[in-house]
């Protein structure tokens, strides 16, 4: 499963069912860049959760709307709702944990 890039046009409707994991980042963020391999790779592993970037630069009404201050912050919804966000780098193994808390 690849991750996907989604838009302030596509945001709503590209996280509104299942389970969602968005990646607030930015081209001169170096904790992103750090945290980018490590959600691609998970990606490949939890193919039950659709997988998200979004730059804050290119889509700043998105950050705006859920207050996204620091990046990276991980997002994740279900169902269209947000259920989680975690802010700074995080491992594999915490993002797995935390996501499975909300897959079926």
């Amino acid at each position: 499963m690849a991750v996907n890039v989604t838009t302030d046009q596509t945001f709503e409707q590209d996280t509104a069912t299942g389970v969602d994991l968005i990646d607030f980042w930015a081209t001169w963020c170096g904790p992103c860049r750090m945290q980018s391999p490590v959600v691609e790779a998970l990606s490949d592993k939890m193919t039950d959760v659709n997988f998200f970037k979004m730059d804050v630069d290119q889509n700043p009404e998105t950050a705006q709307q859920f207050r996204i201050m620091s990046i990276p912050t991980l997002m994740i919804k279900k169902n269209g709702q947000v259920v989680d966000q975690v802010v700074g780098y995080h491992s594999e193994d915490q993002l797995k944990q935390i996501l499975q808390q909300y897959v079926d």
